[in-house]
């Protein structure tokens, strides 16, 4: 009697751990929907702790070329503090699948990141893109 009820302690506990955890994953997802004329971006993003490996920014969804005959191509930015603009590609004339983990050392120490997404013209027109978004760790 005393074995059948620590083992159903303990399975009841541990069930409440691992619904706890998973439930905070899911709320650790934020959705991310940027489009511009000729590009569009349908996804989530989220902070993944430094215990993850990869650990740092992840971001995932769809990069859309919506224009598939204007010969440009799509791309999404992103930016931390001062450093360097990091960049997903995309595929003229296709959809993309990006389930990215952007990794750099700025990244798992900052708690903030801006991003956008362009259509990238050529060089001799400026590319057109949505507003810099500023998105915050919590």
């Amino acid at each position: 009697m005393g074995k059948l009820r620590k083992s159903m302690t303990a399975a009841i506990i541990a069930g409440l751990f691992f619904g706890g955890a998973g439930v905070a994953v899911a709320d650790s997802w934020h959705e991310l929907n940027l489009t511009t004329s000729g590009a569009s971006f349908k996804g989530a993003w989220a902070w993944q702790s430094k215990k993850v490996v990869p650990s740092g920014l992840h971001v995932k969804g769809v990069l859309k070329d919506e224009k598939a005959n204007d010969g440009h191509n799509v791309y999404l930015r992103l930016r931390v503090y001062s450093y360097p603009w990091g960049e997903i590609r995309g595929v003229q004339r296709k959809s993309v699948k990006v389930d990215k983990v952007l990794s750099d050392g700025a990244v798992l120490v900052t708690k903030e990141v801006r991003m956008h997404l362009c259509r990238d013209r050529g060089s001799l027109r400026p590319d057109n893109c949505t507003p810099l978004r500023l998105y915050k760790r919590k």
